[in-house]
């Protein structure tokens, strides 16, 4: 009670600041802008926010009947919590000006200032960037909500979520694709978010299932409550996608193109290596096989995109189907705790991708952008900076979401009780029940 006080005194006194900030400028600059461009970016806006509904339908078929609700508000609620954080101050420390490469300076863009009369950003407002990139803000720690499905307390998730965004997300953000960051200067290649979205949920991830694991619970396989929820779910997602990497060109030109199709290209043969794998290995094959392979595909190509080619897609996408499915089958052998197999998915899908940018990155794709050709292509500077950079990232995420979940323990307890996870997150969270009838019985025995 007292905290949801102070939250709700924070979110008054935001709006209240907000009144006294200079909300139009003197004169908002249209020179350079190109309105198919704008055209296309609003567009590719949209379809990247869609995909976040389509994650929380994704999550919810896949978890257990009485916690469909808690685990799909999960996604929801950062779509409220990241967009106000990302007015106030997320846009600033991710673009804002640099302060050594590693962060943008808070007061830069400080409730949205300076943002409606700033220079064009290429060919689009300024504006229209931020909003683009706050979607990405908002779907990546709404991902690492698979991994503690079914066990956080509501209160503590909102906690992560704002440190998470806060010092992780945005440091890792300013580093890959602010002009000055460490990462960019490197010469680092990630088209879309490979490390900044996939790799940051994903080894966060990790570091919730090491940090949540208890080896004296016997873990228990979960029957996915509604398939057709993970298939709608897995429509969104590869609909959104195509403006997640088409949309990361910043413009509607053949760059978006090509990233258009690699994109459904890698998910396709991904979906498609999923189902034949598990069909070697004796399972029949499965929608739900089918649609994490699909996503693991997107994840893969997400860093890659706009730097290879059609072919090299296929690959891709392949290749990271194989490999991650092998470590979800070597996690379940495992104490990790990580319910939806986040970290195999997204950290490793993640890792894939940047490894295969560093391999198949062609100048001839988009020779404008990319410092240089991949490692199959004769050229290995590439691959040796591709390599630092994901070693430092995965550094960096893994203990600094050690750190951010133990802060976030020690002000609300991460885990709810065995009674609240006898009766489900969706009664004992929210006091709201999907199938009432099938809960008074378990209750009553």
């Amino acid at each position: 009670m007292r905290r949801s006080i102070i939250y709700l005194v924070l979110l008054v006194g935001f709006s209240v600041l907000a009144i006294f900030m200079p909300a139009v400028p003197a004169s908002i600059n249209t020179e350079g802008i190109n309105s198919g461009d704008v055209a296309w970016m609003l567009a590719a806006t949209a379809l990247v926010l869609l995909m976040t509904p389509g994650l929380a339908y994704f999550y919810g078929g896949m978890i257990n009947t009485k916690n469909i609700i808690s685990t799909m508000l999960q996604s929801f609620i950062a779509m409220g919590v990241i967009s106000v954080l990302w007015i106030v101050v997320g846009f600033s420390l991710s673009f804002g000006d640099s302060i050594g490469g590693f962060i943008g300076n808070p007061s830069t863009y400080f409730m949205f200032q300076n943002v409606l009369d700033a220079p064009v950003f290429g060919t689009i407002p300024l504006v229209l960037f931020a909003f683009f990139q706050l979607k990405f803000a908002i779907i990546t720690p709404a991902l690492i909500t698979g991994t503690f499905a079914e066990r956080i307390r509501f209160k503590s998730y909102i906690i992560f979520l704002v440190l998470f965004s806060l010092f992780i997300y945005a440091p890792l953000a300013h580093m890959t694709w602010h002009p000055e960051g460490f990462f960019f200067k490197l010469g680092v290649l990630d088209f879309a978010g490979g490390t900044v979205v996939h790799m940051s949920a994903g080894f966060a991830a990790l570091a919730a299932a090491i940090y949540l694991r208890n080896k004296s619970e016997r873990k228990e396989a979960i029957a996915p409550a509604n398939i057709p929820f993970v298939l709608l779910g897995t429509g969104l997602l590869w609909f959104g996608w195509f403006g997640f990497n088409a949309g990361s060109a910043l413009g509607a030109g053949p760059l978006a193109a090509s990233a258009f199709a690699t994109t459904n290209t890698a998910s396709a043969a991904a979906g498609l290596c999923w189902v034949l794998f598990d069909s070697v290995r004796g399972k029949k094959p499965s929608a739900l096989g089918f649609c994490i392979g699909a996503v693991v595909g997107l994840v893969a190509i997400t860093p890659a995109a706009g730097f290879v080619t059609i072919p090299s897609s296929l690959f891709i996408g392949t290749m990271a189907a194989l490999i991650s499915n092998v470590v979800v089958h070597w996690k379940s052998k495992t104490s990790l705790e990580d319910t939806l197999d986040v970290f195999p998915c997204h950290g490793v899908g993640g890792a894939v991708g940047m490894v295969m940018t560093a391999l198949l990155a062609n100048t001839a794709v988009n020779g404008a952008n990319t410092t240089g050709n991949g490692l199959f292509f004769g050229e290995f500077e590439l691959f040796k900076v591709q390599m630092l950079a994901m070693a430092i990232a995965i550094t960096f995420i893994t203990i600094g979401s050690f750190v951010i979940l133990k802060i976030t323990d020690l002000i609300s307890p991460l885990t709810i009780s065995s009674e609240e996870k006898q009766v489900g997150s969706d009664y004992s969270q929210h006091g709201e029940i999907l199938q009432p009838y099938e809960l008074k019985k378990e209750i009553a025995a």
